[in-house]
């Protein structure tokens, strides 16, 4: 197996390279139970000159991997978050939902808030937070979700910047992850 070896916020951590499609290879990053890197990513993030921290009323993440990262920055933040879920749950009253598509699933998914969540963030202004936006179509997707719950998205921040596609613009990221086209 090949590794990459990511550099950010101060640390250093080896990924597996893991194949996605027959012509590319990923870094896979997952920040899931890597408490030193969420903790110091959140802080960097927070840090960053292009954060909004006056700004932010409520924080919005997909689920899953990037919820700690949510949480970490919600306590630099002090403000809540909404975790807009994969799918719709018998819990939930008038959820509303997108479809979205990603570089690292095989199918269509869905992404789901709650109608209590959406009574939460309607009329808001809301900072998107991400592990890695690579092709940017989680978070449009996402983007779209929210449009459709009446809340103003300030921000966009992401630990990384995979070269899948997604300019970036409007992104606050700290490092780039570059992507590996696959041998035949």
């Amino acid at each position: 197996m090949q590794y990459y070896t990511l550099r950010v916020a101060g640390l250093t951590r080896r990924l597996p390279r893991i194949a996605v499609s027959d012509s590319l290879e990923i870094a896979s990053f997952v920040m899931l139970g890597d408490t030193e890197l969420i903790e110091r990513s959140a802080h960097a993030l927070y840090e960053h000159a292009g954060f909004p921290k006056f700004d932010i009323d409520v924080l919005v993440c997909p689920e899953a991997k990037a919820i700690p990262l949510a949480h970490a920055l919600a306590k630099l933040t002090q403000v809540n978050y909404v975790v807009a879920r994969k799918s719709v749950k018998a819990y939930m009253n008038d959820p509303i939902v997108e479809k979205v598509k990603s570089i690292t699933t095989t199918d269509e998914q869905l992404l789901v808030l709650d109608g209590s969540d959406v009574a939460t963030i309607r009329g808001r202004n809301v900072c998107i937070v991400d592990d890695v936006v690579s092709t940017g179509g989680s978070l449009t997707s996402l983007e779209k979700l929210l449009q459709k719950s009446g809340c103003r998205v300030v921000a966009k921040v992401a630990v990384l910047l995979e070269e899948g596609g997604y300019a970036g613009d409007d992104l606050v990221y700290l490092e780039r992850l570059p992507v590996f086209p696959r041998e035949s």
